[in-house]
């Protein structure tokens, strides 16, 4: 390929630029760099807000797997969002830290603002380019849309030396004009190409084949490697097959999220993306530099913090993943377990154990459950996590390995520092109405009780703690599930509040489902307190970013 060299004024970043550093992976050609949008791209989804402490939490884990790229969020948004952005970038200690921009001044500048406390920042811009895009959304001709691009990474590249640029429905973009727009953001210092397919539209060979288009007809500089991207949506079902044809025709960063979590379908899973290439190196062989083995901890992270349960047959993470019930496969596993898994649990972050835990267990062995579960907890925690296992284990026969996962996550829920507590809830049901739920919680320290009636149980309930703790936060998704299987199972609940534009989601663990109901909507509840504390006096809405 013909070479051009990147304009000088493009590669001095200013007096102010923070060291850069190389991410892993850039010189190596069979090296397949993750980047991970689940804080981003992720959050999109509706419901799927996160609060700064869960980001920073999201953001450590992801660090301590090996993600290369961690994109933490669109600091113009809000203000909220900028200070998530520039805690995470604090936070993480080998990743590169990235923010998106929309294609001008003030959204680019804010964004270097908050990533410039990572250690290795990046800016990532985007337009929009295909033919809808830019005559509904944008209402600009080919040539302001180059203008804009110049424009826009000219300015990134001055502040930063890491760059990515993104055209924005990329696949559904005219083939000449997506060369011309690549080539354009190569030439004023994109050291990233990312190709999105923005609405989840192009099957596997419509993704190769874009990728293997432009590694051929763009021209780049021999002395600045280029990097190109995908970033794929699930509409279709096809992001991660997508994704990995990206890759077979030389894509060498996978944009993805934990889970598969996105706006829409989804993203393309990390999950299966990095198992993908781990399994299947015989017709694949290229590497990521993730630790697999915390792979579970990081789906049940993200579940936990955004309250989207991960459905059961989920690839890699689901619950059945390595659950077998067949009688031919059951007699294959005990026989020889590849002849029914193409990977090991413990590839995952699953451990297999024999030791059954219930309430003659002791804090040793707990302990040891935790760890092998990847939970890393401190003393106190450790402490208050026992107790409520001991409690349990008097209410059931035997604890299972998921009802310590929800004990634990469901202690993690609730702050010292709530406003709202729950003390204790009695219910008279039955199948005539109204039904009466008596419910007693603690307010600013102050322990308040009342009876309210209501059309069922939760109903009332929920009643109940509106008359204790009047509000006008409105219910947009109450959820249940049982956490194993029979009738003294742990009811998992999930419940959403909204509430002037601002949405927390509530998760509670119990035996009774109704108490695990209402220490869900108190823990919701408690969120949006928190996010209405931290509203600054006339604070608009925040920005919504375009899909990508």
């Amino acid at each position: 390929m013909s070479q051009r060299t990147t304009p000088d004024a493009a590669s001095a970043p200013t007096p102010f630029a923070a060291p850069q550093i190389e991410p892993a992976g850039h010189a190596d050609p069979d090296r397949v760099l993750i980047f991970d949008t689940t804080m981003r791209d992720g959050e999109q989804s509706p419901g799927a807000s996160m609060t700064l402490e869960e980001k920073v939490q999201i953001g450590r884990l992801l660090d301590e797997m090996r993600v290369d790229i961690i994109e933490a969020g669109f600091p113009i948004a809000s203000d909220g969002d900028f200070e998530c952005v520039v805690e995470v970038a604090k936070a993480v200690e080998h990743a590169s830290v990235c923010g998106l921009a929309r294609a001008n001044r003030g959204d680019i500048e804010r964004c270097w603002e908050a990533v410039r406390h990572a250690r290795r920042p990046r800016i990532h811009t985007f337009i929009g380019t295909s033919p809808l895009h830019r005559q509904h959304q944008l209402a600009m001709s080919k040539d302001e849309v180059l203008e804009k691009i110049v424009e826009s990474v000219s300015l990134a590249r001055s502040l930063c030396e890491d760059v990515q640029w993104s055209p924005m429905d990329a696949t559904r973009t005219e083939e000449d004009f997506l060369v011309l727009t690549v080539q354009t953001a190569v030439d004023h210092g994109a050291r990233t190409i990312n190709i999105p397919d923005t609405v989840g539209y192009a099957i596997p060979g419509e993704s190769a084949r874009i990728i293997a288009m432009l590694r051929e007809r763009v021209r780049v500089d021999e002395d600045a490697p280029l990097v190109y991207s995908t970033h794929c949506h699930d509409d279709l079902g096809m992001a991660t097959a997508n994704s990995l044809a990206a890759v077979s025709a030389g894509a060498r960063q996978v944009e993805c999220t934990i889970n598969g979590l996105g706006e829409r379908a989804g993203n393309a899973a990390l999950e299966e993306i990095v198992m993908a290439l781990q399994v299947r190196r015989d017709v694949m062989p290229f590497k990521t530099g993730l630790n697999s083995r915390k792979l579970i901890a990081a789906s049940r992270l993200v579940s936990t913090v955004t309250g989207f349960p991960v459905q059961f047959n989920k690839a890699i993470v689901g619950k059945n993943a390595f659950a077998h019930e067949s009688g031919i496969h059951q007699d294959g596993m005990l026989k020889n377990a590849e002849t029914f898994e193409i990977m090991r649990p413990e590839d995952v972050g699953l451990l297999k154990s024999d030791l059954v835990l219930g309430k003659h267990s002791g804090r040793a062995a707990f302990r040891d459950r935790l760890r092998a579960l990847g939970f890393d907890v401190g003393e106190n925690a450790l402490q208050e996590a026992f107790q409520r296992f001991k409690a349990l284990a008097d209410r059931k026969k035997e604890v299972f390995d998921e009802d310590i996962i929800a004990l634990v996550e469901d202690a993690a829920s609730v702050g010292a520092d709530d406003r709202i507590k729950f003390r204790s809830l009695r219910v008279v049901c039955g199948s005539e109405g109204p039904q009466t739920a008596d419910l007693t919680l603690e307010v600013d320290g102050a322990e308040q009780s009342v009876s309210a009636t209501g059309d069922g149980p939760v109903d009332a309930a929920f009643n109940a703690v509106k008359q204790i703790f009047p509000h006008d936060a409105r219910l947009e998704l109450y959820q249940v599930h049982a956490v194993t299987a029979g009738t003294d199972a742990q009811a998992d609940v999930t419940v959403r509040l909204e509430e002037d534009g601002k949405i927390a989601t509530g998760s509670a663990s119990d035996t009774d489902t109704l108490v695990a109901s209402v220490r869900a909507y108190v823990n919701a509840l408690n969120k949006l307190l928190v996010r209405r504390a931290k509203r600054r006096p006339g604070e608009g809405e925040p920005v919504r970013e375009p899909m990508r």
